[in-house]
């Protein structure tokens, strides 16, 4: 194989990660490499990524490329993402986030003193949460409406609180992951013995070290850097809205827990999407306003503000996950992935080795194209024939693996929920990625050597 494609693919990697380091404007800068890249396979006659519905003229599918994804996004992950917005934007108006951040800093006032314990505390709490709402995106926007501004109003920056948010979907593990459906299905063992057995053992021990380095790095770089406690609720003064309004901030939460396949309460199974969890949400909060104001024009009306956080959330989020997904496609025409996979059955290593490094080439690839799906899809279905080949259990090498896509995606620059929750609480991704790089590689690195040695 010629490795003329992925080292281009790489020269392109560094370009735009310049570009973006120098603040140039990331929708464009992602959407201008990605359809350059395109250009260049088109040229080439490389693998061109599939295209459902071609032009028929080679120069119009590059631009169809952009139409499919724009398709794919907002039927999935981007009118979810857009309905959260729309919620966020709902319950700040209607004084619900200040209503939860009043009850909520009741008991909590004891870590006052103590903020970057209680951030750390988010982690293993959230990681529980994620396996029953398995969207990255959707969990981390769910606990910014609830849990970031409980977070910064005990005394710990944006920054912090929203990268321990995001650390809570580092692991993609349990029943509902797309992931560990994949794996489960590659190495042929049982869901919930592959979450009980594998997953829960090894990931533990991680959740805690995670614990330990988020508050260490958190208060170190807020020191650091000097950032200002911005406090945006007055925890001591009594909200406007009732004290009942405390719980729709959580109740998209609530509706997705009880709801939720893993728990199976009700004898007819009922399935529960986190964007139908938020509309239901939605008009729960206006039956509130209803009751609370007695006005029907005055709730209408306040739909509005719905609607212009879902518009909000589209012009900056959605299409910056739209245009990620460009450049994505683009590296994968150039041969990226092949070239991963083509240097990684070519080292000559042993069942350790290829488990490393093919653990680390995972967690490179989710880190370059923002999706842990896209990367362990990709490298996944190679197991058996590796450890077969190697007499090693497919789960040895697989379970790594796949951990692994799910904690590079949470240093992607161009990951679905860095870019969302970067949005929300207004600090650039480039910033999470910082706060989150140190605890996440020691976190991979502690999980190679327990794992393997």
């Amino acid at each position: 194989m010629s490795y003329f494609g992925p080292i281009l693919s790489l020269v392109f990697v560094v370009i735009t990660a310049t570009l973006l380091l120098r603040k140039y404007n990331p929708h464009a800068v992602l959407l201008v490499s990605g359809l350059i890249m395109l250009v260049i396979s088109q040229v080439l006659n490389f693998n061109m990524p599939e295209l459902k519905d071609a032009t028929g003229f080679s120069g119009f599918d590059l631009f169809r490329y952009i139409k499919e994804s724009f398709s794919k996004t907002n039927a999935g992950v981007g009118l979810m993402i857009m309905a959260i917005g729309g919620f966020v934007a709902y319950i700040k108006k209607i004084g619900a986030s200040d209503t939860l951040v009043y009850v909520a800093m009741k008991p909590l006032k004891l870590f006052k003193k103590q903020p970057y314990l209680a951030a750390s505390m988010v982690i293993p709490i959230g990681q529980v949460l994620f396996t029953a709402i398995p969207s990255a995106a959707g969990l981390s926007l769910l606990l910014m409406a609830s849990l970031f501004p409980i977070l910064v109003n005990l005394g710990v920056s944006r920054l912090s609180a929203v990268s321990v948010i995001t650390a809570t979907t580092a692991f993609g593990m349990g029943p509902a992951s797309a992931i560990t459906a994949s794996a489960t299905e590659i190495s042929g063992i049982d869901t919930i013995v592959f979450f009980l057995n594998y997953q829960i053992p090894l990931v533990w021990p991680l959740s805690v070290a995670m614990m330990v380095t988020y508050y260490i790095v958190n208060r170190y770089y807020d020191k650091k850097e000097d950032l200002e406690f911005i406090e945006d609720h007055d925890d001591t003064k009594k909200p406007n809205a009732p004290l009942i309004y405390a719980l729709i901030p959580v109740l998209p939460i609530i509706l997705l827990i009880v709801f939720s396949e893993i728990f199976s309460l009700f004898s007819s199974p009922i399935s529960l999407d986190t964007t139908t969890a938020m509309f239901i949400s939605l008009f729960i909060a206006m039956i509130f306003e209803l009751v609370r104001t007695k006005s029907i024009k005055s709730v209408l009306d306040s739909l509005n503000t719905f609607w212009n956080g879902m518009g909000n959330i589209f012009k900056t989020v959605v299409t910056l996950i739209i245009t990620a997904d460009i450049f994505a496609k683009g590296l994968i025409s150039l041969g990226f992935i092949s070239g991963l996979l083509d240097l990684t059955q070519n080292m000559g290593l042993g069942a350790i080795g290829i488990g490393v490094v093919m653990t680390l080439m995972i967690f490179l690839a989710s880190m370059l194209m923002g999706s842990g799906n896209a990367s362990f899809f990709a490298f996944g279905p190679l197991v058996p024939k590796i450890s077969k080949s190697l007499g090693a259990e497919t789960t040895d090498i697989i379970l790594p693996m796949q951990l692994s896509a799910s904690m590079g995606r949470t240093v992607s620059p161009v990951a679905g929920v860095i870019i969302a929750t970067a949005e929300i609480a207004q600090v650039s991704t480039i910033a999470i990625v910082k706060r989150n790089l140190i605890p996440l590689s020691i976190a991979l690195v502690f999980m190679l050597i327990s794992h393997f040695i």
